[in-house]
């Protein structure tokens, strides 16, 4: 009987990590979908208060607006691509830069899926002080930071120091839970939908790593005959 197959056992690390944290975003859909009383009054709650805070600190509304336009999904992505354009050219990682621009790629189309699915409305806010279109669950932005930080993490990883691990690190993170603020505090999205959002991208950039190089760096088992 031959050893079992490297690949495989990394495959089935990504999908259990992809599942595992996806799980609390099938749990949160469900629980959108149904309307379920208590996740509504949390998400109402803390966006009445949230937009409250934003609409009496005017220079943060403005902050804030100005976050929203940079961290739309077409910039990030754009930037992370001219960033795989570089790490290819300079350091001649190809294959890695590939797959961070197309991990990316699928998880801001995941998350487009994820919205026709659950079709969630928008948060409705007395003296609304930004709108958006579309489905608000799960949120995009949120998606698309998390995503976006986490790649470049891996992505830069082999490149950097100690420090700059750490700085990467930190930096992705922040941008992430910022963005997620950013969403709740102008009333375009319901907590749970960052919250989503946040998990959904983490759980498709984190399963298409533990693919990606459980792939490439563990010669396939020959079977011997």
């Amino acid at each position: 009987m031959p050893p079992p197959d490297p690949r495989q056992r990394a495959l089935l690390r990504a999908t259990a990590f992809g599942v595992g944290v996806s799980l609390p975003v099938v749990v949160l859909a469900y629980l959108v979908r149904v309307e379920a009383p208590g996740l509504a009054r949390l998400d109402d709650e803390a966006i009445a208060a949230l937009t409250s805070f934003t609409r009496d600190h005017p220079a943060l509304f403005r902050g804030l607006l100005i976050w929203q336009e940079l961290l739309r999904p077409i910039w990030v992505n754009l930037a992370v691509g001219v960033l795989c354009l570089l790490v290819w050219r300079r350091r001649g990682l190809g294959s890695r830069a590939l797959w961070a621009i197309v991990t990316l790629l699928a998880a801001w189309a995941l998350q487009v899926g994820a919205k026709g699915l659950v079709h969630r409305a928008r948060p409705e806010v007395e003296d609304a002080l930004e709108h958006a279109p579309g489905s608000s669950f799960p949120s995009g932005h949120a998606t698309n930071a998390a995503a976006a930080a986490l790649v470049t993490t891996i992505l830069l990883w082999p490149l950097l120091g100690t420090r700059g691990k750490v700085t990467v690190a930190i930096a992705g993170g922040t941008v992430t839970l910022l963005t997620a603020a950013d969403r709740v505090m102008l009333g375009v999205h319901h907590p749970s939908d960052v919250v989503a959002g946040i998990l959904l991208g983490t759980a498709m950039v984190g399963a298409s790593s533990l693919g990606y190089h459980g792939w490439r760096t563990q010669p396939r088992t020959e079977e011997v005959t």
